[in-house]
């Protein structure tokens, strides 16, 4: 059996911290030895409690093996607030001529991203404000994806990460109502727009990122009415 296959299995049978803990004893000396090195938060805790990073990608297209990173923006959720003074925003340095069907989308151009940082620094930031939180994000695939093969390239190794998916979230809650609803419900700008929440410039990682614990905040308090659900309800 692959190495990639007993991970999997042991993340089944024994859940994020043991798998944290024996991933922890094969990472190399560095930021992701040092993020793993950190608890996850309990999913008994209510989440209120819950130290969360909200984290949006913007790419060059949706395959994390052959695309690349082209931003990264986060912020940070403590004891149910909106962090401001957390938010980062930073543009990658990558390799080769960008599309220009997807500059349009998202507003980098070449000359933008050459002035950007490098992988290495932009992951090791990512790592270092994830420690200890839940990874926050809206349609999980792309961050967790690109993340983990990020640390592949980085570090030969891809960690696991406890996630809040919020367009899982808000489907669970629109499920629970038995009534039909479009796919297009679930997308970021249309659930803001339920919770009357206000527009916002998308395509732009921090923008997104912000939106998203935004969303967040407000699905906790519609579905639930104040009261404190743990965690684990949460979890992607």
């Amino acid at each position: 059996m692959s190495m990639k296959l007993l991970d999997k299995l042991h993340l089944a049978l024994f859940g994020y911290q043991a798998h944290r803990k024996r991933l922890l004893g094969r990472a190399p000396n560095g930021p992701l030895k040092a993020f793993l090195s950190v608890p996850f938060p309990d999913k008994n805790t209510p989440v209120f409690e819950v130290p969360v990073l909200a984290l949006d990608f913007e790419t060059t297209g949706l395959d994390a093996k052959k695309d690349q990173l082209l931003s990264a923006g986060f912020v940070e959720i403590s004891t149910g607030e909106i962090c401001l003074k957390s938010r980062y925003h930073q543009i990658v340095k990558t390799r080769g001529l960008l599309d220009e069907d997807n500059v349009v989308i998202h507003q980098i151009t070449d000359s933008a991203k050459e002035q950007g940082a490098e992988l290495a620094q932009v992951v090791e930031k990512i790592l270092t404000a994830l420690a200890g939180k839940v990874m926050l994000v809206h349609f999980a695939r792309i961050e967790i994806t690109f993340l983990r093969q990020a640390c592949l390239e980085l570090y030969g190794m891809a960690p696991v990460f406890p996630v809040i998916d919020t367009l899982m979230v808000a489907k669970r809650r629109l499920d629970k109502r038995d009534l039909p609803f479009d796919a297009s419900d679930l997308r970021l700008d249309n659930l803001r727009q339920s919770h009357q929440l206000p527009a916002h410039f998308a395509h732009n990682a921090l923008n997104d990122a912000l939106a998203t614990a935004e969303l967040l905040l407000a699905e906790i308090a519609c579905a639930n009415h104040g009261e404190q659900l743990p965690l684990k309800h949460y979890l992607l």
